[in-house]
């Protein structure tokens, strides 16, 4: 119980409660931002980024960030991987607001594993909830309709408001972002999923540097099976290159 106390004080002034809004109007017709949805996130460095999911920024046109002492910023997006649904917001709130999180490893963990959950499920700011790994290397699919491999499963209770909140273990170390639920109601049904802090730390420092996830690529165009087997060809046949591709620049060519 001791722990958990600790481990709540250490790691909630790292957690960010996340608003998206929308212009709109009034009934005067005068402009006025909308909420169009509340999430989780949390400090990442102290240059003012903060992690989250994608499904939690992609609705709205601006988001703002409120830290752990009630201040509120202005998010930038900075990029978003929409295929791992993660995304990441800049603030320009000072060093000395910020505390970034505690990162761990995704490698090595066991089911039966003690684990605990904060975010701001229903907008209830940084509610801590624990559980346990219920399962490891599941897939699910993302938003953007690709697979997200090697993700944690739990039962630490997750609702909406918890996506983009980091799954913590028993240390207080991040080893997951909560990102979906499976429940035929839309509220915590002990099944919830984390994308693993080793997929995490990967894409994030990659938009932060790149403000996308860049991906490796051969650069080549490839003849589909029906024409290779016509033409009596095993294996791939290469039509043509991209100029800068990597298979151009190591001297392959196409047809």
């Amino acid at each position: 119980e001791k722990n958990s106390i600790k481990l709540f004080q250490d790691c909630s002034p790292s957690v960010a409660h996340i608003t998206t809004l929308r212009l709109g109007k009034d009934m005067s017709m005068n402009p006025v931002e909308i909420p169009r949805g509340t999430g989780s996130g949390f400090v990442w460095d102290k240059d003012g980024h903060i992690v989250t999911n994608y499904h939690v920024t992609m609705n709205g046109e601006r988001a703002r960030v409120t830290l752990s002492d009630a201040s509120t910023w202005d998010g930038t997006l900075v990029g978003y991987a929409k295929n791992k649904d993660l995304a990441v917001l800049k603030i320009s709130a000072p060093p000395s607001k910020l505390k970034p999180i505690s990162v761990g490893t995704s490698q090595g963990l066991q089911v039966g594993q003690h684990v605990l959950a904060i975010g701001n499920p229903f907008g209830l700011d940084r509610t801590l909830t624990s559980g346990i790994i219920s399962g490891v290397g599941r897939d699910i699919r993302s938003i953007g309709g690709r697979i997200i491999r090697g993700v944690i499963q739990t039962d630490a209770s997750i609702n909406p408001g918890n996506s983009g909140g980091p799954l913590l273990d028993s240390q207080g170390r991040l080893i997951g972002v909560n990102t979906a639920i499976y429940s035929p109601t839309g509220a915590s049904a002990g099944v919830g999923f984390a994308i693993p802090v080793d997929t995490v730390r990967r894409v994030i420092n990659q938009i932060i540097r790149d403000g996308k996830v860049v991906r490796p690529g051969l650069g080549i165009v490839c003849a589909s099976e029906s024409q290779t087997r016509q033409l009596g060809v095993t294996g791939v046949l290469v039509l043509g290159l991209s100029s800068n591709g990597a298979a151009a620049q190591a001297g392959l060519k196409g047809l």
